[in-house]
């Protein structure tokens, strides 16, 4: 099979299914001729013109206000935040309208909408530029939470992502634009609310997310070596979240390792970790693990900013401290 990168992989989604669906229409910054700062959108606006791929101003509430109001009357927008530390700006269009307007109108206003923003550390883009926010989103009842690892499956969550008809958060991690990995040529979706075991193991259970799942996976072939067989679960979605597959992984390992690289306090580590401990905790033989960020703003000296992001020497230690 071919190999695509994860941006290669979005792109293809979106051109494929814009083909199929002329509602859909994607606005951003430097969306359209440049092709985006990643390259996803890159000759888009080439095929589809500019009445289908909108180059906006810099002004987020506005970008995504209009693709709300576009959504209610019948458009399939997809946005792109440049930053996901930009969704401050236009958290009252996401939080009290795009999340809320369904629910509000008894059911009857339907909201296609996918917000696509870049998130992570690791390029000394500093503190406005470089966290992971996941969990501000998974708070919020009427968004759906999607973090793809591999770009298999950046390609079939985005489209399920732009055939569904509920406003969604496609998260996408700077450091997994350039990776490869095998991707179907034809249309396929991946559904919403289920895990991916990237790795089978007996000894460990490690939920990790995004270029987490990368990092988890080098750490698993290297404790192999040792004697330790480590199982690594993507739950893919966060909004839903597979309870099941991480569940019947400790029931069977006994031990709990969640890996992320957003902070750790109050983040999505914290829920997938209480959700064990609430519904499989007389399985469990030691207590559970967290590796994640510090509660600090993300640093801009490469030195800190590389001890500030989890790494794959932490992340072999936690499975070791669990295991003994």
């Amino acid at each position: 099979m071919r190999k695509l990168t994860y941006a290669q992989a979005l792109g293809e989604a979106l051109k494929q299914e814009m083909r199929l669906n002329p509602n859909i229409y994607i606005a951003g910054e430097d969306v359209g001729k440049y092709g985006g700062i990643y390259g996803v959108t890159a000759g888009l606006f080439d095929e589809f013109g500019e009445k289908r791929v909108k180059d906006t101003p810099i002004t987020e509430s506005a970008i995504l206000g209009l693709a709300v109001g576009a959504a209610a009357g019948g458009l399939h927008p997809v946005v792109e935040l440049m930053f996901v530390d930009f969704v401050g700006v236009c958290m009252d269009q996401l939080l009290n309208q795009a999340a809320k307007m369904k629910y509000m109108f008894g059911g009857k206003a339907v909201l296609p909408l996918v917000v696509r923003a870049q998130q992570g550390a690791g390029h000394q883009a500093a503190a406005q530029h470089s966290q992971c926010l996941e969990s501000w989103f998974m708070h919020v009842p009427g968004l759906k939470t999607v973090i793809p690892s591999t770009p298999y499956d950046a390609k079939g969550l985005l489209t399920t992502a732009l055939r569904e008809n509920n406003p969604i958060i496609f998260l996408e991690h700077k450091f997994l634009y350039a990776t490869e990995g095998e991707v179907p040529e034809e249309s396929y979706t991946i559904p919403f609310g289920v895990a991916d075991v990237k790795r089978e193991g007996t000894d460990v259970t490690v939920v990790a997310t995004a270029h987490m799942v990368l990092k988890s996976l080098a750490v698993a072939d290297q404790l192999a070596g040792q004697g330790i067989s480590v199982e690594v679960i993507d739950p893919r979605t966060l909004t839903p979240l597979d309870e099941d597959t991480i569940i019947n992984s400790v029931k069977k390992t006994h031990h709990l390792v969640v890996v992320t690289e957003e902070v750790g306090h109050a983040g999505s580590s914290a829920e997938i970790a209480a959700r064990v401990a609430d519904k499989a905790f007389d399985y469990l033989n030691a207590g559970i693990k967290r590796v994640t960020a510090p509660f600090t703003p993300v640093p801009f000296a490469p030195n800190l900013e590389a001890e500030y992001i989890p790494s794959e020497a932490k992340i072999a230690a936690a499975i070791k401290e669990v295991l003994v």
